[in-house]
């Protein structure tokens, strides 16, 4: 726990406070992408194998694809060569502010946003006709938006960018903010500690109740949580029609504790759900 801790904190450097950066970080990512490869069928699995193979068409020698999980981490991964990839960098996101009504077609003009790059990543992933290299692109990015849209501040705001705007105290890791505590602290946490482990096959009645919903409804759901927990959990008290909402926030035992079902839950819904996806996109 303790060196994935220290290596997130030296990340975090590298991020600013822009917008939504970062979702889950590298453990998150992973975590996911294996629920999922726990869950797909075997046809499912051995087709995402043979993507697996068109790795060196990507053209991304420093940012490996050998498996599902580094798949999933891979557009987090060349972010570093943001000459080239840099348009791909508002796709991570789409949030609306936690204090008006949510609307899932808003902050997504000409597609970029997470909702939209869902739905094109799987388009291109399903077509057969495509070369495997784009395929195997497209099977990354929706890998890994269907990570992000389950982290709350992906989705929800409070005109601090998705919680970068407000410094974040949490034990030994402090002066942060409330988008890294979610991203990364607060997940490894509750991923780490889970009982049972998260990554493992789910019964039907599990997947039946987890991994439901549309893209859009996916989105509501964080934005909901970061309404109705990250905000209420982080200030104290309900975010809207407050003046003296805080700039810096300590995040007690108590709050970790009422966080870490809700986070858990997330994780494991982005795993099942992106387990879904692709048994439709490639199972058939």
């Amino acid at each position: 726990m303790m060196p994935r801790l220290i290596a997130a904190l030296l990340a975090l450097v590298s991020l600013t406070l822009t917008g939504p950066a970062y979702a889950w970080g590298d453990y998150g990512h992973h975590t996911v992408a294996s629920i999922a490869m726990a869950n797909v069928s075997p046809r499912t699995a051995a087709r995402v194998r043979v993507l697996l193979a068109a790795e060196k068409g990507l053209g991304t020698p420093y940012c490996a694809v050998r498996s599902l999980e580094d798949a999933a981490y891979w557009p987090d991964c060349i972010r570093k060569e943001g000459w080239r990839w840099g348009y791909t960098f508002p796709w991570h996101y789409q949030t609306e502010p936690v204090c008006s009504a949510y609307d899932p077609r808003a902050n997504c003009a000409n597609g970029n946003c997470v909702s939209a790059q869902i739905e094109r990543s799987r388009r291109v992933l399903a077509d057969r006709h495509l070369p495997a290299a784009q395929r195997l692109e497209a099977l990354a990015f929706l890998s890994h938006f269907v990570g992000d849209i389950h982290m709350p501040l992906h989705s929800g705001d409070n005109g601090d960018a998705g919680g970068n705007g407000v410094a974040a105290n949490y034990g030994i890791a402090p002066a942060h903010n409330i988008h890294f505590i979610w991203d990364v602290a607060l997940a490894e946490r509750a991923i780490s500690s889970a009982t049972p482990p998260l990554v493992r096959r789910y019964s039907a009645d599990e997947r039946a109740d987890l991994a439901g919903g549309d893209v859009a409804q996916w989105g509501e759901e964080s934005w909901k949580l970061a309404r109705e927990t990250v905000y209420p959990l982080a200030f104290g008290h309900d975010p809207c029609g407050r003046t003296d909402n805080p700039k810096t926030v300590t995040w007690s035992e108590d709050a970790i504790a009422a966080a870490t079902p809700a986070l858990r839950r997330r994780v494991v819904q982005a795993g099942l759900r992106l387990a879904r996806l692709l048994d439709e996109a490639l199972g058939g």
